[in-house]
């Protein structure tokens, strides 16, 4: 017999979520958002951020402190209203989440997130074993046996569970 609090549970669960949809305008603050490109990088990248914040045709000081990148202006872009600023992440950086903030001349602020990650290695990977020999079909068609053996068996587990024997 099915338990009747599943489908009650599944309800509830996307109320929630539709909820928790709406919810992040009602916190927000005297924040506006700041788009972050890209939103993750690594040490060296160049990031773009701009906003709406700051209106037509004003400026605004970027803060990249947390990360270590200082402080960075942002002017007035091709874009409608748009105000841009560059940054680059230093390559001190650790890894993480890094709030950076923009305060606008006109008195409104704005913020967004940039997670930094590690550099993965480039190149050949010493691990202290050997490098790939190959394909060996021996140890193909065993793999192949075993998921089939396996294949079977649950197919028969279920039907035997499936008539109550």
């Amino acid at each position: 017999m099915r338990n009747p609090a599943r489908p009650l549970t599944g309800t509830v669960l996307s109320v929630v979520a539709i909820g928790a949809l709406a919810a992040p305008t009602a916190y927000a603050g005297d924040y506006q958002t700041l788009e972050v490109y890209p939103s993750s990088a690594t040490p060296g990248t160049t990031v773009t951020v701009n906003t709406l914040a700051c209106g037509p045709k004003g400026h605004g000081i970027g803060d990249a402190q947390s990360l270590g990148a200082g402080e960075f202006r942002l002017n007035p872009s091709t874009h409608k209203e748009v105000v841009v600023g560059q940054f680059t992440v230093p390559q001190h950086a650790k890894p993480g989440t890094y709030g950076i903030s923009v305060a606008c001349d006109n008195g409104k602020t704005a913020r967004g997130d940039l997670v930094v990650k590690h550099r993965g290695p480039s190149g050949h990977v010493k691990t202290g074993v050997g490098g790939s020999v190959g394909p060996d079909t021996a140890q193909i068609t065993a793999g192949a046996a075993v998921l089939a053996a396996a294949a079977v068996g649950g197919t028969w587990l279920l039907r035997r569970r499936a008539s109550g024997t």
